[in-house]
């Protein structure tokens, strides 16, 4: 039987336990999957503290790579032996699992199980953040915050290869130099520099065209206070707490700016839009343009432990977690 870590009750990382699970055959359109490593993301916090509402008992995760243990009847775009990830919301933190077929990418030759599990859904974030979102394109100013973050990492790459002068924020010496050594051309410390008097330095007073921005509570009106008139404000997540209510009328204070709270799963509901995003993705990795790092494993039975690590940013960069 397989194991799987369950939340029975939403809290602390104490609330993550590892049980034994039955998962049934695949169903029409389904593929079973043997999971060779999983992703960590901030977002699995929020469905464990429930920020994020689900219904109890519930297995979280969102992005993962194995190989197909079983096809369900009608598929035919995999088989048997394929290696394949996916982003979803929830069900990754398990051994074997089950996926709707139209949901599954092939991985292809040059990049790792592990690789896969840690880009999936921080890869396409950033793909929909700097192709969708707000089309980023040469001699753009941006500024991203969380830098050394997974997300971060990957998107200060790609925003280097897209030639636009990328700004980062990170928290510390190290998570710094991190920074600057996956692209950004600018990275100031939070815990030592005002980032918006920074910003406004850096940038010679001309502000930044677009600002993304997952911390919330903490940075929001200095997000604001960054961006150029008619610039845009992109929040999409709140490691720090929730965006606080504000009047729209702060929107034309600042600038008349645009702000918006996407979500990957919006941008990507499509089969061809997810197997756009997940071949360009895998296309810059294949070329060496994003060369993702997994700083940190973790065995999937100690999922609590990576959640304390990720909530006390003793993380950087991608963390998997091995079943």
């Amino acid at each position: 039987m397989a194991k799987a870590i369950r939340i029975h009750e939403t809290g602390g990382p104490d609330v993550l336990k590892w049980e034994d699970v039955q998962t049934p055959a695949p169903g029409p359109g389904e593929v079973l999957i043997a999971q060779n490593a999983v992703g960590l993301n901030f977002i699995d916090v929020y469905f464990r503290t429930g920020l994020y509402p689900a219904q109890p008992p519930f297995t979280p995760g969102g992005e993962g790579a194995g190989v197909v243990a079983a096809v369900g009847e009608g598929v035919q775009e995999l088989k048997e032996g394929d290696r394949v990830a996916y982003a979803t919301n929830g069900g990754a933190y398990a051994q074997e699992r089950l996926m709707p077929a139209d949901r599954v990418v092939k991985i292809p030759d040059g990049v790792s199980d592990e690789q896969a599990a840690a880009i999936m859904l921080k890869g396409m974030t950033a793909w929909y953040l700097l192709r969708r979102t707000f089309p980023v394109k040469a001699g753009d100013r941006i500024l991203y915050h969380a830098a050394a973050g997974g997300v971060g990492l990957i998107l200060g790459q790609w925003a280097k290869h897209l030639g636009a002068q990328a700004i980062g924020t990170a928290g510390g010496e190290e998570k710094v130099k991190l920074a600057l050594q996956h692209g950004y051309n600018s990275v100031i410390d939070y815990k030592t520099d005002d980032f918006v008097s920074a910003v406004a330095k850096l940038t010679d007073g001309e502000k930044c065209d677009v600002v993304y921005d997952s911390v919330g509570k903490d940075t929001f009106e200095g997000s604001l206070d960054c961006l150029r008139p008619l610039g845009m404000f992109v929040s999409f997540g709140q490691s720090s707490g929730q965006v606080p209510p504000f009047s729209i009328n702060l929107l034309a204070q600042k600038g008349s700016i645009f702000t918006t709270r996407p979500t990957l799963f919006t941008y990507i509901a499509k089969r061809k839009e997810l197997e756009a995003a997940a071949e360009e993705l895998f296309g810059l990795v294949v070329d060496g343009v994003i060369t993702p790092k997994v700083n940190q494993r973790y065995p999937l039975s100690n999922a609590g432990q990576a959640h304390e690590d990720l909530e006390n940013r003793r993380t950087s960069g991608a963390t998997v977690l091995i079943p």
